[in-house]
């Protein structure tokens, strides 16, 4: 270390004075640096002599004395006018405090000396123990160890119920936390499978099928609340959920579109709205949520409002030679002669009035379910229909509609073509197409039924066909004499079935067209019957 130089250092302390005041003119007065005593009274003065000992009163009245030794002796008005005065100035002293408050504890440790010295020579005071009382007589171990297991117990207990009550508070905190989350998840799993949107402070949903194409007016619109009539301290049920669904009034219940072929009434003048449900309402899928049962229920209600109203209309609009009548729910058609087709819309609601009605008045059950889905499937493609012409891409030269439509001019389409292609059958003509094919079928299939059992020989047997078209269906007739079916030739004729004739087609290729007359089939199959011969 020797070798190294050594380095000078020098400590200067701080020149910056503080400015006290800086005057228009811009010039600074400063505050003279304190000096050395000044600096040792001024950390003086920060010692805390009073902390942990000594009272505020001890305090105030050893400031008095000093004050009145400091000020002299005099007159007793002068003494508290200049008490008044030594209250509101500061210490006349810089050692004022530290003097105070080492005389205060010079006089508390003399008083300590003094009670110590009186003490040691026992003569005028003495420390004795705290007597105890004596037992009473009837107290005996027993009962005190029994008194003592009871104030532990009691300990005991009132510490097991404030961590009960802890318990409780953390258990309804974690389970309001719960619910929470819970809303918050079934949120999204409703949001998965309906149209949702946020308006204000309200969640509202969508149960329409505008965006599938649909037309109705009616919004459908739904909204989500939270489900608090929930009590936390009691358990909650297994089928709780924390998010319901308020679905419109209108919307409420079960409903379906019921189609019949019934015989002509004689009066329709007591025809009117009568509560044909008879379906029970849909029950719940295992494992899916009460909100997915009620929304798909009142979306189906809207449906079924929508098809009905579709309808109607067109029952008005068509003009037709027998006219179709609309009678509040209920549609009536007349395909044939001294037959109605008749489309109800059956809605039920879950009040006790509706189910009351259903189980009064019970009516046979005369519903076709295929006619029921057709419907649905026609409303569906009408949807898609509206769909396509809208969303579908199109030339921006052309006008809208069909391709064949734009081509008429160029190909120079006359009349009867143009009226084709603008013609486009509704959801009623096409539903009455059905129902009449349907009717004709069951005539036909009653009619060789009641030969079959009527006639033993020949004998008559019908192949019906498994894959048929809504307005077509085809049976094979084969006419046969027991024990000669392979002997003999036996007669087979094809029947096609369509909307309002029959075609037959004989195994030399002849083909016969018949009306939607029973008798005439009757009367066909008999000559045919008649003219087999083994």
């Amino acid at each position: 270390m020797s070798g190294v130089r050594a380095v000078r250092i020098s400590i200067e302390s701080a020149c910056e004075k503080q400015v006290q005041e800086v005057g228009l003119d811009g010039t600074e007065t400063y505050l003279q640096p304190l000096s050395m005593s000044q600096n040792l009274a001024r950390l003086a003065q920060r010692i805390d002599f009073s902390q942990g000992s000594g009272s505020e009163e001890e305090e105030a009245a050893g400031a008095e004395g000093d004050a009145q030794d400091w000020a002299g002796a005099g007159s007793s008005a002068d003494q508290d006018d200049e008490e008044g005065l030594v209250k509101f100035q500061p210490s006349l002293w810089p050692w004022d405090s530290v003097r105070n408050n080492l005389r205060s504890a010079l006089t508390e440790m003399c008083v300590l000396y003094d009670v110590l010295s009186i003490v040691r020579d026992k003569k005028f005071m003495t420390l004795d123990p705290v007597s105890q009382d004596a037992l009473p007589p009837k107290q005996n171990p027993q009962t005190l160890q029994l008194i003592s297991k009871k104030k532990s117990l009691a300990g005991a207990a009132q510490i097991l119920l404030k961590g009960a009550e802890r318990l409780t508070k953390s258990v309804t905190e974690n389970q309001e936390n719960k619910l929470q989350r819970d809303f918050n998840s079934e949120l999204l799993r409703l949001r998965q499978h309906w149209k949702l949107r946020k308006v204000g402070d309200k969640i509202l949903g969508d149960l329409s099928y505008r965006s599938a194409g649909s037309l109705f007016p009616h919004h459908g619109t739904f909204e989500v609340i939270k489900n608090t009539d929930i009590d936390l301290d009691k358990k909650i049920p297994e089928d709780y959920c924390p998010l319901d669904v308020q679905i419109p009034s209108d919307l409420e219940g079960s409903a379906y579109i019921k189609v019949s072929i019934q015989k002509q009434a004689p009066d329709i003048g007591d025809l009117g709205t009568v509560n044909l449900f008879k379906r029970p309402l849909p029950k719940s899928k295992p494992g899916s949520p009460h909100w997915q049962t009620k929304l798909e229920a009142a979306q189906n209600v809207l449906l079924c409002k929508e098809i009905f109203a579709q309808l109607s209309r067109e029952a008005v609009q068509i003009k037709s030679q027998i006219p179709h009548i609309v009678v509040k729910n209920q549609i009536i058609s007349q395909p044939f002669p001294s037959l109605q087709l008749l489309i109800s819309l059956c809605h039920s609601s879950n009040d006790k009035k509706s189910q009351k009605s259903a189980t009064e008045k019970p009516s046979p059950e005369d519903h076709l379910y295929v006619l029921e889905h057709n419907l649905h499937l026609l409303i569906r493609e009408f949807h898609k229909q509206t769909l396509s012409s809208i969303v579908m891409p199109h030339p921006a030269s052309a006008p809208f509609g069909h391709k064949r439509m734009r081509l008429s001019g160029p190909q120079a389409f006359d009349k009867n073509e143009i009226n084709s292609l603008q013609s486009s059958e509704g959801l009623l003509e096409k539903i009455i197409k059905q129902a009449k094919h349907i009717f004709l079928r069951s005539r036909t299939a009653a009619t060789i039924d009641s030969l079959a059992s009527r006639i033993e020989d020949p004998q008559i047997q019908a192949h019906w066909s498994n894959i048929n078209d809504v307005y077509e269906s085809s049976v094979k007739v084969l006419i046969t004499s027991q024990g000669y079916e392979q002997i003999c030739k036996s007669i087979q004729l094809q029947l096609n079935i369509g909307v309002e004739q029959i075609r037959v087609v004989h195994r030399d290729g002849r083909v016969i067209t018949l009306s939607h007359q029973e008798q005439e089939l009757q009367d066909f199959l008999l000559s045919q019957m008649s003219q087999h011969q083994v």
